[in-house]
């Protein structure tokens, strides 16, 4: 079974879901630079998914199961040095 989040929503701080299960999540907004930056126009405007939420003006996509695992933004900046 696919647990699926059924509602998401925003204080001033964090995001917050409810799942398909029942369980009410959250995580800081500090772990999604993106959505911490943007106003609350933009975070509002995001699409449920079986796997997650997405904002495609904001190019973001969060996953339950990263959620769940407590997994912030992994995506990782571009070096402009040779490592």
């Amino acid at each position: 079974m696919t647990t699926s989040p059924e509602k998401v929503w925003f204080d001033e701080d964090s995001l917050w879901a409810i799942l398909s299960d029942g369980r009410t999540i959250g995580a800081p907004l500090a772990w999604f630079p993106r959505l911490l930056h943007a106003d609350k126009t933009a975070r509002d405007c995001f699409e449920l998914s079986v796997h997650g939420v997405h904002w495609d003006d904001l190019d973001e996509d969060i996953s339950v199961q990263g959620l769940l695992a407590g997994q912030g933004d992994q995506t990782h900046p571009k070096q402009d040095h040779a490592a």
